[in-house]
């Protein structure tokens, strides 16, 4: 098979590339997850797609063909929160393994899956691997109040290789985004998605919508999911795609930033992260208002 008809169309550069239906963008990610296509063809997917930017309807369409090919997360016995977690630390500790813990202490199961993408950040799966939670082997069930970390290439090995195309490229591609939208977990659940630029708050909210998604939105720590300690972000809340939650945040600094660990290692974040889960520490204030968010979210499913 070939996508060479599809590539004719996005791309063409910025001002002339087409966007395509939700339908044949399904198509064309399908065929390059199943790698029937070749790596040129691949490389000029994901340079077109660059220059063009995705549409919500091509999002919609490239998340139709992931699920298709998705290992899923069985149900768990409570609703399962999911937190993508792809981009590492890079000046901040990474706290997305503090946002999980702090969800799973009030009874929900939590799905953190990701990868490294790049080679000089510290990842969660680091962080968590420190605080005893190694990354699973196998897919399984998550019980209540725990915390698991399935790798991607568990989820969608397919998926794996189209984020490892930017190592060779040096450009992100649809599957960076991709990998923030999805959900894997099976029964209730809720996705906790971040943007790092303005722009992708209005496309990945309109995505939200058409896929019909349980998601929280919020521009994350250096394109983690977990707010900066250091501010309260703008928070959507969407349930079945219609939007129930709009936190406007707060412009700046907050008056009172907690005590960071200078170094972002993941020993130092793991400390860090016990002595607040201990007491020792105050929880971030932006961080407690989203788990209170999530958890109002979660009781609307």
């Amino acid at each position: 098979m070939s996508i060479s008809h599809y590539l004719k169309e996005i791309g063409r550069g910025k001002d002339g590339a087409r966007a395509l239906p939700r339908s044949q963008a399904a198509d064309l990610l399908g065929q390059v997850l199943d790698g029937t296509v070749s790596d040129l063809e691949v490389g000029g997917f994901c340079i077109a797609m660059r220059i063009k930017g995705e549409t919500p309807d091509e999002m919609a369409g490239f998340m139709d063909a992931v699920y298709q090919r998705l290992e899923r997360v069985p149900a768990s016995d409570s609703a399962t929160v999911v937190l993508p977690s792809y981009n590492g630390a890079r000046k901040l500790p990474v706290l997305t393994p503090l946002l999980a813990l702090l969800l799973a202490r009030e009874g929900l199961s939590v799905l953190v899956h990701g990868t490294p993408t790049e080679s000089s950040r510290v990842f969660s799966s680091e962080v968590l691997a420190v605080l005893g939670v190694p990354a699973l082997a196998a897919i399984r069930k998550i019980a209540p109040g725990e915390v698991v970390f399935a790798p991607t290439q568990l989820l969608s090995p397919a998926l794996k290789r189209l984020l490892d195309v930017r190592r060779v490229l040096g450009l992100r591609n649809p599957a960076h985004s991709l990998v923030k939208l999805i959900n894997p977990a099976q029964g209730k659940s809720l996705v906790v998605s971040s943007y790092t630029h303005p722009e992708y708050a209005v496309s990945m909210a309109a995505t939200f919508e058409r896929v019909q998604a349980n998601a929280l939105l919020l521009r994350g720590t250096e394109g983690e999911g977990v707010a900066d300690p250091r501010r309260l972000p703008q928070m959507q809340g969407f349930i079945g795609g219609q939007r129930v939650l709009n936190e406007e945040g707060l412009r700046g600094t907050l008056p009172s930033v907690p005590d960071l660990p200078k170094a972002i290692d993941a020993a130092s974040t793991a400390a860090y992260i016990e002595s607040v889960l201990a007491g020792s520490s105050p929880i971030p204030p932006s961080i407690s208002q989203q788990v209170a968010h999530i958890v109002h979210l979660i009781k609307h499913l």
